[in-house]
């Protein structure tokens, strides 16, 4: 079933970190898209089965805050 999640992350503050959590979001099981949004602290992922608690420990996993929003 396909699925669109959408995250508060915080902590951006530049491109490399838009690219880090972009790349950190698009390893996890199931994501088929991702956009990352520096200006409204923001992610859109697009996807089939993800769990939403991946998603979160990804984004952590690079350093920044991240819950459903």
């Amino acid at each position: 079933m396909a699925q669109t999640i959408q995250l508060k992350v915080t902590g951006m503050t530049c491109d490399h970190c838009v690219r880090s959590v972009t790349g950190a979001l698009s390893e996890v099981p199931g994501v088929k898209a991702v956009e990352v949004s520096l200006e409204k602290n923001a992610a859109t992922v697009e996807g089939e089965s993800v769990d939403p608690k991946a998603l979160i420990a990804a984004v952590e996993d690079e350093g920044y805050e991240a819950a459903v929003a």
